[in-house]
């Protein structure tokens, strides 16, 4: 075996390694994420880093907190707006809302893998405008315990700020120096957690699950499962919203129908 074969054997087994070791300590399974990205994004992490083996970066991340968040913070794409595709909010605001509303009873909504907030709280200002607010529980998760912090404090850089309507803008947010602070008003009725999508149960009775940009980061047997599960969590008649490269081919299996663009109604 020349010693370049030798060379890559040992390469894809200290990664391995990595992978086996990650999952013992966090539960966190890097197999179930397609592996040329995830490898490819770890691997510039660690040479950043210094070190030169997947071993000897997992040895530092369980010793150094803020090295192991910034693992979590590249494994999970911490990249996230207001408003993103702002014409999808839209269809929520006027088609799915009001679907949803019709039973009359409190809403129960979702945003999983919520990143830095911005998503969660689109959707309180969207509620808020329809004085909807009050009457709706929000829950929003994450793995990551620097991004939910980063939302519940919910001081954000003007860029993120681009798609929000004007008018929108000057209700919910404050300046506060550089950054631009959301209102209290929505903050008080979102109730950040953190969560494994892919280890931990999910609760159930939502009339809404918010799910976008993050399937793309999972092999289809993790997409498979996480489909299976979000309907699980749904109630009949409640939608799945997922991002604009995220379109479920088959949605019956999962007991969907296609309703509007990106949008999967439970039968």
């Amino acid at each position: 075996m020349s010693d370049r074969n030798v060379a890559a054997l040992t390469a894809d087994s200290d990664y391995i390694g990595f992978i086996h070791h990650v999952k013992q300590s966090t539960g966190i399974d890097l197999a179930l994420y397609k592996e040329a990205q995830m490898k490819r994004r770890l691997t510039t992490l660690r040479v950043k880093n210094g070190y030169q083996t997947f071993s000897d970066f997992f040895a530092a991340m369980m010793k150094d907190k803020e090295l192991f968040y910034e693992f979590l913070d590249r494994m999970t794409i911490n990249v996230s707006e207001f408003w993103r595709n702002p014409n999808r909010w839209e269809v929520l605001r006027d088609i799915i809302l009001p679907d949803i509303q019709q039973s009359g009873r409190r809403l129960k909504l979702w945003s999983a893998a919520c990143s830095t907030g911005e998503e969660p709280y689109t959707l309180a200002m969207i509620l808020s405008d329809k004085n909807l607010l009050g009457q709706t529980g929000i829950l929003a998760t994450d793995i990551d315990d620097g991004a939910l912090s980063k939302a519940k404090q919910g001081l954000y850089l003007e860029r993120s700020l681009k798609d929000v309507p004007k008018d929108v803008a000057a209700r919910y947010f404050k300046p506060d120096g550089l950054l631009f602070k959301v209102s209290d008003t929505l903050k008080k009725n979102i109730d950040f957690r953190k969560q494994n999508l892919l280890l931990d149960k999910f609760d159930e009775g939502f009339d809404l699950i918010i799910c976008r940009n993050v399937m793309i980061y999972f092999t289809e047997e993790a997409k498979n499962k996480l489909y299976h599960k979000f309907s699980a969590s749904l109630r009949p008649g409640g939608y799945l919203f997922v991002g604009s490269t995220e379109q479920i081919f088959t949605p019956a299996q999962y007991g969907f129908e296609s309703t509007e663009t990106f949008f999967y109604r439970k039968k």
